[in-house]
């Protein structure tokens, strides 16, 4: 049943009980409160606090809701705020210009207190001032929580980022980053850095043939058999399609290719089978290293490891060969 236009909402001392705010606060300092205040209704829709504005009240929500809107007032709701709760306390206490748009729900009833009522029962009662110092503490919490999640989420994001979502290994974006650094260590302690560019052999051929779910086994296989088969000290990301590169941190070219020829063996002996049990053909690599030498960008290290990868393809492929500067595709 529809509320009619001169409808108020009786309020007397015991009305206040349900007032977090006003809890310890005695009869006569809630009489004198709503002596002194005014009550507002509000239509649905329509908006109590407008973003920007500066609000020098307290409002004390009688009956219906009000919602909080950060961007606009027809925006999603950031918080609901019902019967027994409070609005307005921080532009009263500060003078800061309001942060979001308050607009009620529903038909909503208010008691709104002026702000000279405000710090007037501030100075004449204890218990308000308590509980006015407890909901601004449960509200730095409240933010000091979102900051925290906002933290987390934001961390989870970087993470994500820097990782390939099909294999779970690191992505081109970690490497563009991390080998950067590593060049410029190299640079300024001048320790070694090899680097191997790898890819499937046949790996077109075997998508067309069994499938791309097959093919998408075998990328997440061979990437975890590489991780499995590493140093601790080495580093692997998917540089692209079925191409991947690992990093050798404080290693020539030398022994670099004795840790790729085992990466590569590792490969060529693994089983793989889809998570149903269809048998699937082995799958062989080819591999390229080359080592960081002075005055050697990234893109000039890499494209030596990929001429060495493309001749090791040439000679026969499931093999590794070594990259120096000057070497060429066969």
């Amino acid at each position: 049943m529809s509320e009619g236009p001169a409808s108020i909402v009786p309020v007397d001392a015991d009305t206040l009980d349900d007032f977090a705010m006003l809890e310890g606060v005695g009869l006569a300092a809630r009489r004198e409160l709503i002596a002194s205040a005014t009550q507002r209704r509000l239509q649905p829709g329509e908006i109590l606090i407008e973003q920007g504005s500066s609000q020098l009240r307290l409002f004390l929500v009688l009956r219906g809701e009000l919602t909080v809107h950060l961007d606009a007032p027809e925006a999603e709701p950031v918080a609901v705020i019902g019967h027994g709760e409070t609005v307005g306390e921080l532009g009263v206490l500060d003078g800061s210009e309001a942060s979001a748009f308050v607009v009620a729900r529903e038909v909503t009833h208010l008691l709104e207190v002026a702000e000279e009522d405000f710090w007037a029962l501030t100075n004449a009662s204890h218990a308000f001032a308590v509980n006015l110092l407890l909901k601004l503490v449960s509200r730095l919490r409240a933010n000091n929580a979102q900051v925290s999640q906002n933290v987390q989420k934001r961390r989870q994001y970087e993470r994500a980022a820097m990782f390939d979502g099909l294999t779970g290994i690191h992505n081109r974006r970690w490497l563009d980053e991390t080998l950067h650094r590593l060049v410029r260590r190299h640079e300024a302690g001048g320790q070694a850095l090899s680097v191997s560019l790898i890819d499937i052999d046949h790996f077109k051929s075997f998508n067309d043939t069994y499938g791309h779910a097959a093919g998408d086994h075998v990328l997440t296989v061979v990437a975890s058999t590489l991780s499995a088969n590493l140093r601790p000290t080495d580093l692997v990301a998917r540089f692209g399609g079925e191409e991947f590169v690992i990093l050798f941190p404080s290693t020539n070219l030398e022994e670099a290719m004795v840790a790729a020829e085992r990466v590569r063996e590792a490969v060529a002996h693994e089983t793989l089978s889809m998570p149903d049990g269809t048998a699937l053909p082995s799958v062989t690599i080819s591999m390229g290293v080359s080592e960081l030498e002075a005055e050697m960008s990234v893109a000039e290290l890499l494209k030596i490891a990929d001429h060495a990868m493309y001749r090791a393809k040439q000679a026969g492929r499931n093999r590794v060969r070594p990259g120096r500067p000057g070497d060429e595709p066969l």
